[in-house]
C-alpha cells in the first residue's frame, strides 16, 4: 500500500526556517504532481505551493510567495517544503498531497508548524 509520510516540522522563532519532507514510497510509480497544503485552527485549508508536470512548473499562494521554496528529488519520489522568513501567521498542520503517475492521488498525515517567541 502506498505511504506517504511528511517529516520535519516543529517549533520554530519568528524569522527562523524548517524544510519540510513528503516522501511517496511502497510504489512503483513516481510522483508527477505534488501539493502542501495548511490549515490552521479555525480557518479554512489553504494551497500553499504546488509542483507539476514532473517538476516543470511551481507555484505558490501570495501569503508565502519569496519566502518558501517548492522542490523534489525524482530519484528518491519526495518533495520538499523549505520555509524561510517564518512568521506566527504560518502556524499551521501542513499536509502534502501527490499525484503519481497512475493518477491516484494520495495524502500525507500531516505536520505541525508552530512558530512562536
Amino acid at each position: 500500500q502506498v505511504q506517504v509520510v511528511e517529516s520535519g516540522g516543529g517549533l520554530v522563532q519568528p524569522g527562523g526556517s524548517l524544510r519540510l519532507s513528503c516522501a511517496a514510497s511502497r510504489t512503483i510509480f513516481v510522483v508527477t504532481n505534488a501539493h502542501w497544503f495548511r490549515q490552521a485552527p479555525g480557518k479554512q485549508r489553504e494551497l500553499v505551493a504546488s509542483t507539476t508536470n514532473s517538476g516543470g512548473a511551481t507555484n505558490y499562494g501570495d501569503s508565502v510567495k519569496g519566502r518558501f521554496t517548492i522542490s523534489r528529488d525524482n530519484a528518491k519520489n519526495t518533495v520538499y517544503l523549505q520555509m524561510n522568513g517564518l512568521r506566527p501567521e504560518d502556524t499551521a498542520v501542513y499536509s502534502c498531497n501527490v499525484i503519481l503517475s497512475s493518477n491516484r492521488s494520495y495524502w500525507g498525515q500531516g505536520t505541525q508548524v508552530t512558530v512562536s517567541a
